[in-house]
C-alpha cells in the first residue's frame, strides 16, 4: 500500500509539473502573441511587471524585461507562500513562475495583429484557459493568489475587493500611459479571462442539489465514498403520483465533482429524481480540499 501511494504521488507531482509547463506556454503566448502587440495590460502582478517595464523604458537609462520583473515581483510572495501556506504549494507556484518567466523570454514577439480588441479578447482567453487548468491540478499561478490563500487561512474571508482595486489600478494605468481606449481593452482582457478561467477552473462553483428517492442509505453510502459531502435528509416524503414513500436528501457539491455525483447515482439508484441549482450562496461551513 505504501508504495502504491508513493507511486501514485509521484505520478500526481509529475502532472502537476507537466501543468505548470503548459501554463507557462499559455501565459507566453498571451503575452508575446497578443497583449505585448496590442499594449494590453494583464490582470494582477503580472498586468504590475508590464506597467514597471513600460515605465522603466520611459524612466530609467535602461529596461526592465516583464519576465525578469515578474520574477522579482514574485520573490517577496515565495516567501510569504512558504511560511504561511506550504512547501509542496510553494514548490509548484515557484516552478510555474520560473517556467513563465524563461518562456515569456525564449517566446518571440510576434505581431498576429494590431488590432486591439482581437488581442484583448485572445489574450486573455488563452491566460485564462492555462490558469483555470493550472488552479483545477492544484497550483497557483504566484502573484495575488497567494495574497488570497494567506488572508482565507488567516481570516476565512476572500480579498475580492483587493483584487478589484488591483486591477482597476491597471487599467487606469494603461489609459494615462497608452490611452484611454486602451484602458477599456485592458479591461474587457481582464473580463474574458476571468470568463474562461471560471468556465475551465470549476471547484470554486457551488451547486446546491436535491435527491428524491427510496434507497436513501444506499445512496448516502456512495455519495460519501466518493465526496466529502455532509448531506441533510428529510423523511416521509410522498410522492404525489403514486403516494409512495420517498426520502429527500440535499447536499451542495462543487461543479467539479459533478461526475463523481452522476457516477454515484448510478450506482446506488439510478431511477431517483436528481434536481441540481447553480449559484448557490454558502454561508456555513463547506469543506475545500487543502492546498
Amino acid at each position: 500500500m505504501d508504495d502504491l501511494q508513493r507511486i501514485l504521488k509521484k505520478h500526481q507531482y509529475a502532472a502537476r509539473a507537466s501543468t505548470a509547463f503548459i501554463y507557462s506556454i499559455c501565459v507566453s503566448v498571451a503575452m508575446n502573441f497578443f497583449w505585448q502587440p496590442g499594449k494590453i495590460y494583464a490582470s494582477g502582478i503580472t498586468g504590475f511587471a508590464q506597467l514597471l517595464a513600460t515605465l522603466s523604458k520611459r524612466v530609467l537609462p535602461f529596461s526592465l524585461s516583464v519576465p525578469l520583473l515578474l520574477f522579482l515581483l514574485n520573490l517577496p510572495l515565495f516567501v510569504l507562500a512558504w511560511r504561511q501556506i506550504g512547501r509542496r504549494f510553494t514548490i509548484f507556484t515557484v516552478m510555474a513562475v520560473v517556467f513563465s518567466s524563461i518562456m515569456m523570454k525564449l517566446v518571440p514577439i510576434t505581431e498576429l495583429t494590431f488590432d486591439p480588441i482581437i488581442c484583448a479578447i485572445f489574450g486573455g482567453a488563452v491566460n485564462g484557459f492555462g490558469t483555470g487548468l493550472a488552479l483545477k491540478n492544484g497550483i497557483s499561478t504566484g502573484g495575488l493568489d497567494i495574497i488570497e490563500l494567506v488572508l482565507r487561512k488567516k481570516t476565512g474571508r476572500s480579498i475580492g475587493t483587493i483584487n478589484i482595486t488591483f486591477n482597476a489600478f491597471i487599467i487606469l494605468a494603461a489609459g494615462f500611459i497608452f490611452g484611454w481606449p486602451y484602458a477599456f481593452y485592458s479591461a474587457l482582457s481582464i473580463f474574458v479571462n476571468g470568463k474562461v478561467m471560471d468556465m475551465v477552473y470549476t471547484r470554486q462553483q457551488k451547486m446546491q442539489v436535491m435527491i428524491v428517492t427510496d434507497k436513501p442509505k444506499r445512496v448516502i453510502d456512495h455519495i460519501q465514498n466518493r465526496m466529502r459531502r455532509g448531506i441533510t435528509i428529510v423523511h416521509d416524503a410522498e410522492g404525489a403520483y403514486q403516494h409512495d414513500e420517498k426520502t429527500i436528501l440535499f447536499t451542495v457539491i462543487s461543479r467539479y465533482e459533478m461526475h463523481d455525483l452522476e457516477v454515484a447515482m448510478r450506482e446506488s439508484d439510478p431511477r431517483a429524481f436528481v434536481s441540481i441549482s447553480d449559484s448557490v450562496k454558502i454561508l456555513g461551513h463547506f469543506y475545500e480540499p487543502t492546498v
